[in-house]
């Protein structure tokens, strides 16, 4: 719910901006369609997944543990908020080696900072995000996994926000979130062509534990690279 509520949120303050509204209208059908096709596979069949598939499947491979997690809401909530973030941000990394960039590259081709380019991808590309594993299994492990849900729901709503251009006016309360959480701007650097930085997802302390953080007040004027595909190469098989 947290999530459909951020979607439509952002989709309405992004409609108010008539860039935006002009880039929507040359967009061509394959983006559109790239981008609809993402938003499906990220918003419905991957919780799904996680729900059916994935949970049966813990369930053969670990029969006696299911629910065997009795953690705090605190200890719950910061694994699936900060500990998953960490392991996401060298997943990240990884989706952008030699190994799988050619798979991870389609979400780039993006030019426009727009929240429904958010889930741009290859279809299949999300079973190679530690998301879909982990939450999976966090959710068949936890006797209570709600608060878990909850750390869940708040990273994708902020995965929305970062793809978006809707930004907080310079405030106390911006400068101290932008402490710590992954601004848009920030993210939209990780766009950039040629710019191997900003790979965390919640949070911006991994990039500068490791030396990949590029700090900006504003975003770049280019966004995205070209591939040489068509539409069913990027949705189905990326790998040339």
């Amino acid at each position: 719910m947290i999530v459909f509520a951020a979607f439509i949120v952002l989709v309405s303050l992004t409609a108010t901006k008539a860039h935006i509204r002009n880039a929507w209208r040359e967009k061509t059908g394959a983006n559109w369609l790239l981008d609809g096709a993402g938003l499906f596979c990220q918003g419905i069949l991957i919780p799904l997944l996680q729900l059916t598939i994935v949970y049966q499947l813990y369930q053969y491979l670990f029969p006696a543990y299911a629910g065997c997690l009795h953690w705090h809401p605190v200890a719950a909530f910061f694994a699936s908020f900060v500990l998953v973030d960490y392991i996401y941000y060298w997943n990240h990394r990884l989706l952008h080696s030699r190994y799988l960039w050619s798979v991870h590259r389609v979400h780039h081709t993006i030019t426009t900072r727009d929240v429904v380019g958010t889930s741009r991808n290859t279809l299949w590309a999300s079973f190679l995000i530690v998301y879909l594993w982990l939450h999976g299994l966090f959710l068949y492990l936890l006797a209570n996994p709600s608060y878990y849900a909850l750390g869940v729901s708040l990273t994708a709503a902020l995965d929305l926000w970062r793809h978006s251009q809707i930004e907080w006016p310079e405030n106390w309360l911006f400068r101290w979130l932008g402490r710590f959480l992954i601004l848009p701007q920030d993210h939209a650097w990780h766009h950039a062509p040629g710019d191997d930085c900003n790979f965390g997802a919640n949070f911006k302390w991994w990039d500068m534990l490791h030396g990949t953080y590029r700090e900006s007040a504003a975003a770049p004027d280019v966004l995205g690279i070209s591939v040489p595909l068509n539409l069913m190469q990027m949705l189905l098989w990326p790998l040339l």
